[in-house]
C-alpha cells in the first residue's frame, strides 16, 4: 500500500452515519476539538492548500470529508465541542463521529488533534480514553507548536505527562502549519501504518 502524499484528492463528504459507504480500503481519521487545526493540517500534509476548507469560524466542518492518496483513504471528522452550536447540531456531530467509530470499518489509525498552547479539554480526554477503550491505534499531533517560546514549549510537554492517560507510551507529534515541523514526522508515520497494513494482508493471503 502507498500513500502519494502529492496526489491527494477529495473523493465525498457526508452529514449523517446513515450515508457512509463501505469501508474498503485502509482508513487513516483526523479527530479534534473545533478550531484545533484539522483542516490546515490535511491542507500542509498533503501540500495542497485547497484540498480542505479552512475557516476562522469554528465548527466549519459539520460532516465527514473523505480524501483518498495513492491506496488509502483519509477520513476528516467533525470537529468536537464548539460551544456556539446548537443542541440539535452537536447531536449530530456526535452522532456523525459515533457512527463512524461503531461502522467496523477499516481504521489504521487515528490522529488526534490537540493544541498544543493549552491542557486538553474534557472532550480532548473523553475522546483519547475512548480511542484507549475501543482499542483503535492512534497518535497525537500537538498543532500550533510555533506560537510558543521554548520555555512554554518544555512546560507544556511536561505537564501531557501527567494530563494525558498512557503519555508515556502514546506516540505525541509537535505540529505547525506555519514552520513546517511535524509534517515529515507524521508522514513517516502514516507511511509506516500503510506498509505494516500491506505487510499484513500478504501474511493473510
Amino acid at each position: 500500500m502507498q500513500i502519494h502524499f502529492h496526489k491527494a484528492a477529495f473523493l465525498c463528504s457526508y452529514g449523517l452515519s446513515s450515508q457512509l459507504p463501505p469501508s474498503d480500503r485502509l482508513e487513516i481519521a483526523f479527530v479534534g476539538r473545533s478550531n484545533v487545526g484539522k483542516s490546515s493540517l490535511i491542507n500542509k500534509l498533503f501540500n495542497r492548500k485547497g484540498l480542505a476548507r479552512v475557516s476562522s469560524v469554528p465548527g466549519k466542518t459539520a460532516t465527514i470529508n473523505f480524501y483518498e492518496a495513492g491506496d488509502i483513504v483519509f477520513v476528516d471528522l467533525p470537529g468536537y465541542g464548539y460551544a456556539k452550536v446548537g443542541k440539535n447540531e452537536k447531536q449530530r456531530w456526535a452522532e456523525l463521529i459515533e457512527g463512524y467509530f461503531n461502522d467496523d470499518r477499516n481504521v489504521g489509525l487515528i490522529v488526534q488533534l490537540i493544541d498544543m498552547r493549552h491542557p486538553p479539554t474534557k472532550l480532548d480526554l473523553d475522546m483519547i480514553n475512548y480511542l484507549i477503550d475501543r482499542t483503535f491505534p492512534f497518535v497525537i499531533v500537538m498543532t500550533k507548536s510555533d506560537k510558543l517560546n521554548k520555555k512554554e514549549r518544555a512546560e507544556r510537554l511536561a505537564a501531557y505527562q501527567s494530563e494525558i492517560p498512557f503519555a508515556d507510551v502514546i506516540e505525541m507529534v509537535p505540529f505547525s502549519t506555519e514552520t513546517g515541523e511535524g509534517v515529515e514526522e507524521l508522514r513517516t508515520i502514516l507511511k509506516e501504518i500503510a506498509e505494516n497494513n500491506a505487510d499484513a494482508l500478504e501474511d493473510a493471503e
